[in-house]
């Protein structure tokens, strides 16, 4: 029912980013806060999933297109090129110029980043 009410919005903006020129340098990502289990066990929509999420990414440098990663057949487990958390989050900050690995600072006896001193660029999705 949400996709139903965002989905002509949400093209309507990709469609206005694109005939204006600014898809290519926009990065428009599309997600929620954990993926969503295939079933609920109250009845007040389903519940959350940490094994796997869903998430889009259009313009800004992403390879358009694909599809990267998948679950298994109940839509529960990421079963392929799973992508921690940390990854998604280096994969955006490269995809806007930055380097994750030098937003490294120190505090009480660590280092600390926004990728938590792990995560890899998923290459793959880079166009």
């Amino acid at each position: 029912m949400n996709a139903q009410q965002v989905d002509v919005p949400i093209a309507g903006l990709l469609k206005d980013l694109k005939a204006r020129g600014l898809l290519k340098d926009t990065l428009v990502l599309w997600g929620g806060e954990f993926g969503r289990t295939p079933v609920a066990q109250g009845g007040d929509g389903r519940d959350h999933n940490p094994y796997g999420y869903s998430m889009w990414m259009a313009g800004g440098g992403v390879k358009g297109g694909m599809v990267y990663g998948a679950t298994d057949e109940f839509g529960y487990y990421a079963t392929e090129d799973r992508m921690h958390i940390h990854d998604l989050h280096a994969t955006i900050l490269h995809l806007l110029g930055l380097n994750h690995e030098k937003l490294t600072y120190f505090y009480g006896g660590r280092f600390f980043r926004l990728t938590d001193v792990a995560g890899k660029v998923a290459s793959r999705i880079i166009a």
